[in-house]
């Protein structure tokens, strides 16, 4: 009998600390709030949001390498004495020369034809100095010219670079997308498994209080002689027995609570409560309309596309491996000198240049095209796997589809059965006072009004998470009508 009042003893304290627990709660979220907190705390987001902007960055610089690019080369001062065999006397000789020069260089690639149009001027002065003939030189050389230059029998490597830079942008926007959703989904599971723990609390408090409202009536009927004493025993052991499972399911409500602040990014040592209405609004759902819109628009299947993309400029790229190609370069300019700078085109000389260079592969030992059989293949693979993730769109919104029309009949059924386990308690409540009912009977019908009512929760949150669910997997908002795409994805589509 001691031990009995230790532990009754100790569920107080326990019961009392928790509590006090629950009366120090700083921070009431709603849903919205959770998914604003996480968005800006978790790891695996900034990640992503960091490599999103690394190869935004990367496409603004390859954009500004088709742009004219300037550049000034200047050579202050050089000097070298060096000594020359002269072939026609059959002597060596000094000479000395000094030179200053500087260079303007203005090139502009072209993006359709992989081109390159270069504008250059080179000026320089020369101090020359010869002991062969006992002369110097003094003066200024200009040289002024245009030069293009162009690949040909080749594929356009500028664009394709740009393409690339492009199609990674998209790839990491996409990437940040789908880890926002899937975020969403795993903020709104945990916040909805918390209120789950706060329902399974408030069932708990609930049974407690009505079994101290039956261990009440139990010790008035001994007093008066109505009832035997092992009636009230066993009305003090459900009293217990209640008690205890509130305790825990404050301990299982802390726990979740903890696993909660650890997702979303929130102080362990700050105490949380979830705010939601889980109230019961049937959404119509159109399976024909989730599964065409999760065709179009799911950005799983833009990824194997940019896949399929990349895997087909690697063929390019594999063809040009030992490639028959040539490269084409025009050359039209002016050169001048005189000792006097404003007269340096004096004497001005054209100096026109073209010519063009083959590259004619012979035999290569069948390098070619085994990578470019190689790259074929990881075509078709690519190909496969994105009609395999296709395939898997379609049957898991077949799936959630079927679920949710599943989990309707189940609320209605648990709704039913929480309506009728309240009845039946309160009738059964009412035979209890008047001693036709033992304190075993009225317990198990409490057991079974904290069932129903749980599974009446569960299943309005089951049908919450799988409308997530599908407006995840279709990318449309059903209770909305409206198309679900992230706005970072919209904002960063390149488009073809």
């Amino acid at each position: 009998m001691k031990i009995n009042k230790l532990v009754f003893v100790m569920s107080i304290l326990v019961y009392t600390n928790l509590l006090q627990a629950q009366d120090t709660i700083s921070k009431v979220l709603t849903l919205e709030d959770a998914m604003n907190i996480a968005m800006e705390n978790s790891p695996d987001i900034q990640k992503s949001r960091l490599n999103m902007e690394r190869n935004k960055e990367n496409l603004n610089a390859q954009l500004a390498a088709l742009k004219s690019r300037f550049a000034f080369d200047f050579t202050p001062i050089q000097y070298s004495v060096q000594e020359v065999y002269d072939d026609y006397f059959s002597e060596w000789y000094t000479e000395e020369n000094k030179t200053s020069n500087g260079s303007l260089i203005i090139s502009q690639p072209i993006k359709q034809t992989d081109g390159t149009i270069t504008l250059r001027n080179t000026l320089s002065y020369q101090d020359n100095y010869s002991e062969a003939n006992n002369s110097t030189y003094t003066g200024f050389n200009n040289n002024f010219y245009i030069e293009f230059n162009q690949p040909l029998f080749t594929y356009n490597r500028t664009k394709m670079n740009l393409r690339r830079n492009q199609l990674s942008l998209e790839t990491a926007t996409l990437s940040y997308a789908i880890q926002m959703l899937n975020l969403e989904r795993q903020v709104t599971q945990a916040f909805y498994f918390i209120y789950q723990k706060q329902k399974s609390v408030q069932i708990a408090k609930e049974e407690y209080d009505n079994q101290k409202i039956s261990k009440s009536i139990i010790e008035s009927k001994v007093e008066a002689g109505l009832a035997a004493k092992e009636e009230l025993m066993q009305a003090e052991l459900n009293l217990a027995t209640s008690e205890s499972n509130y305790d825990n399911s404050i301990v299982d409500l802390e726990n979740e609570k903890d696993q909660f602040k650890l997702l979303v990014g929130i102080s362990i040592y700050e105490d949380v409560a979830v705010q939601v209405n889980i109230e019961y609004k049937p959404v119509i759902i159109d399976l024909n309309k989730a599964i065409e819109n999760g065709i179009s628009q799911r950005m799983e299947l833009r990824q194997q596309q940019i896949n399929i993309d990349n895997a087909e400029m690697d063929i390019i790229q594999s063809a040009s491996t030992n490639e028959f190609r040539a490269d084409m370069n025009l050359s039209l300019g002016l050169m001048g000198n005189n000792e006097v700078f404003v007269d340096v085109y004096d004497k001005a000389t054209k100096s026109p240049q073209v010519g063009i260079t083959f590259k004619i592969p012979i035999f290569d030992w069948g390098e070619r095209k085994a990578r470019i059989r190689a790259a074929e293949v990881a075509l078709e693979s690519q190909k496969i796997d994105k009609k395999t993730e296709e395939d898997n769109i379609v049957l898991n919104l077949r799936k959630i589809f079927r679920n949710l029309q599943n989990l309707v009949t189940q609320i209605k059924i648990a709704e039913k059965n929480e309506t009728n386990a309240q009845l039946t308690y309160e009738i059964n409540l009412e035979r209890y006072r008047n001693g036709d009912l033992t304190s075993m009977d009225l317990d198990r019908f409490q057991n079974q009004l904290s069932e129903k009512k749980a599974n009446f929760s569960n299943a309005l949150i089951n049908y919450k998470l799988e409308l997530l669910n599908m407006k995840i997997q279709s990318l449309w908002d059903f209770e909305n009508n409206q198309s679900f795409v992230p706005k970072e994805f919209q904002e960063n589509i390149i488009e073809d």
